[in-house]
């Protein structure tokens, strides 16, 4: 088992100077009593890549920033969800993470037959082709019958593992953990905390009816009673890598009362389908960066937003087929968050890459040393964030781009976002 000092440790030398020298920075314009200060934050989601965003967090946490809303995909909401659910908000959690995380062998969770992990293995260490096509004959009839090589169990089981031991066992619980603990603006007027469904924003793509499902946002889509649900379930389909987990298959109630709810909350004016099927968020938001960030207002707390992966300060060769198939998905998947993010100005601002060149995602046997490096990676992401962020300047470059939005002509086309509660 990996000691978990070997993290922190790791970073002790980024992290020390950093405290002082940032001592009195804002942040943030929502605190606590004690001081800390309260930002949103999204989290980009790449499976064994997240541990990178474990070092970002734990440097924020070691400087007094904590989070109001949490959200993500994939790997970005494993993390989002145990950052939510591990303890109260006060709480720093990035260390209790890193424990999670230093004992868990995440071969474990490759929990389908020889064949399936002989295929990811074939396609992680980069195989020849023909071993390749050897694995995919293999496991044919397994992704024809199961649409997945792994069932997932051991993973959603992990996660509810760690919840319970933390006192949470289904949404209710979440929801009043997320819901307590006075907060205030800096001018010391109270600040009234939203709903806890639009604290927590766990991304997953239903495939039936094309729709980016955000939980526990929609959960009324999926279930009669929400409240039983557990979390862990969100995050379970969220984290649903197409081909590598089983998809998550939900019945769908049924009604007028049930068409009325998708044709609100997902557009879908459609006959309902009876059952819906639920694959990794990253597929269709590979970064759900508008799940908090509201473009048109002057917001009390920013939105921080973390990526992994794809650093553009270099060029990528493929030499092979394989490397051609992974390079592709690479690109589609950050195409039209890069987009998105390059429209929007501000986003400069608050949004971080993480290079993760050369890990691989999907690396579950990865050594303890890559683990460690991501970590640092993401850590040295960080200090380099928070050394930049000017709160008051980003404050100004959102209030002269709401402003130069209401300057429109009459009639001119506004971006217009519906949010469950405005912050």
């Amino acid at each position: 088992m990996l000691d978990p000092s070997r993290f922190v440790v790791a970073v002790d030398h980024l992290v020390g100077p950093l405290r002082a020298e940032l001592e009195g920075r804002h942040f943030s314009d929502i605190v606590d009593a004690d001081g800390r200060q309260y930002v949103d934050l999204v989290l980009d989601g790449r499976g064994m890549l997240g541990i990178a965003l474990v070092g970002y967090t734990y440097v924020l946490e070691q400087v007094g920033i904590r989070f109001l809303g949490i959200g993500g995909s994939s790997a970005g909401a494993i993390n989002a969800l145990l950052l939510a659910a591990l303890d109260d908000r006060a709480h720093a959690k990035s260390e209790d993470l890193l424990r999670l995380l230093a004992a868990q062998n995440f071969d474990d969770f490759v929990d389908g037959d020889g064949d399936a992990r002989r295929m990811l293995e074939t396609a992680v260490r980069g195989g020849s082709l023909l071993s390749m096509l050897y694995a995919c004959v293999q496991t044919r009839e397994r992704i024809e019958q199961r649409w997945g090589l792994n069932p997932g169990n051991a993973f959603r089981d992990w996660l509810r593992r760690h919840l319970h031991a933390a006192g949470v066992h289904e949404w209710s619980d979440l929801r009043n953990r997320l819901e307590a603990g006075p907060l205030m603006h800096r001018s010391g007027a109270p600040y009234v905390l939203p709903a806890a469904e639009s604290l927590l924003a766990i991304v997953a793509t239903e495939v039936t009816t094309a729709t980016k499902v955000v939980f526990p946002r929609m959960s009324s889509l999926f279930w009669d009673d929400v409240d039983r649900v557990h979390p862990a379930d969100f995050v379970r389909a969220a984290a649903a890598t197409p081909f590598v987990f089983e998809p998550v298959r939900l019945r769908v109630p049924q009604g007028d009362q049930a068409a009325r709810r998708w044709a609100e909350h997902a557009g879908f004016d459609g006959v309902l389908p009876r059952e819906c099927v639920l694959v990794d968020g990253g597929n269709m938001t590979p970064f759900p960066i508008d799940v908090f960030h509201l473009p048109l207002r002057v917001p009390a707390a920013p939105t921080f937003g973390v990526r992994l992966g794809v650093d553009r300060s270099f060029a990528r060769h493929p030499r092979g087929p394989l490397q051609l198939a992974r390079s592709v998905i690479d690109a589609g998947q950050h195409r039209v968050d890069n987009d998105y993010v390059m429209e929007h100005p501000d986003y400069s601002r608050i949004v971080t890459m993480i290079p993760t060149h050369p890990y691989q995602w999907a690396d579950t046997v990865m050594p303890d040393e890559d683990r460690i490096g991501l970590f640092v990676r993401g850590a040295e992401a960080a200090c380099s964030f928070v050394r930049r962020f000017d709160w008051e300047h980003y404050k100004t470059v959102r209030r002269h781009l709401a402003n130069a939005h209401m300057a429109l002509p009459h009639g001119q086309d506004r971006e217009v976002r519906v949010v469950p509660e405005m912050r």
